[in-house]
């Protein structure tokens, strides 16, 4: 089976990144390897943190540039790097719709909420502000539209009495850092049909 090339991208701290590199080296994520990690922020801590993991990192920052110029630049280094699928990891930017074309249906994100519930920014606020019960966290493909792929894999998280913002996000990545390393080895296997906006895996012919 080919190996898939994973590119990461990070704007902040990279835990999200840290956990996929764990799934790869312990064989969670079988037939993969990370390509590169890339950041629009060169003060972003996850670079040294991949850079201890002998993985090759690049700084592509946006130097007051548009949207589309800094994306071309940063596909066209992921081109070069041979990246096969890429994975959002808190990657503080939207992409614009050449990036998108580019890695159409190749593109991952992890979203701290249970989509379509709460996109965008704040969405651990957001849930505390609506008093719901339960959140979590989704990973999706990516597209044109805010936090609105189709949804790969979705996991719920309690939301406690007391919970501030802090402690409902610090629960919610324990499980991010699970639900990804699931949701990629799903898409790196292929064995997967997107079904009315859902990703569902196939079954095989036994069913």
């Amino acid at each position: 089976m080919k190996v898939t090339r994973i590119g990461i991208l990070i704007s902040g701290r990279g835990s999200n990144m840290l956990a996929l590199e764990d799934a790869v080296r312990q064989g969670r994520i079988p037939y993969a390897e990370i390509a590169i990690v890339v950041s629009d922020k060169p003060e972003a801590a996850g670079l040294k943190r991949a850079a201890e993991r002998s993985l090759k990192t690049l700084v592509i920052e946006r130097r007051g540039r548009n949207r589309d110029e800094h994306d071309r630049e940063t596909v066209a280094a992921l081109v070069a790097h041979r990246v096969d699928l890429v994975c959002l990891a808190g990657y503080m930017r939207l992409l614009s719709p050449v990036f998108i074309e580019a890695y159409r249906n190749r593109i991952l994100n992890i979203h701290p909420s249970l989509l379509p519930a709460f996109p965008g920014f704040d969405a651990q606020r957001q849930a505390l502000e609506h008093g719901v019960k339960s959140s979590g966290c989704t990973v999706h493909f990516v597209d044109e539209t805010l936090d609105g792929g189709p949804i790969i894999a979705r996991k719920m998280v309690p939301v406690l009495a007391g919970d501030t913002e802090e402690s409902l996000s610090a629960r919610i990545l324990e499980q991010e850092h699970q639900l990804y390393a699931e949701a990629v080895a799903l898409v790196v296997s292929g064995n997967y049909e997107i079904v009315r906006g859902r990703v569902a895996k196939r079954m095989n012919e036994k069913g």
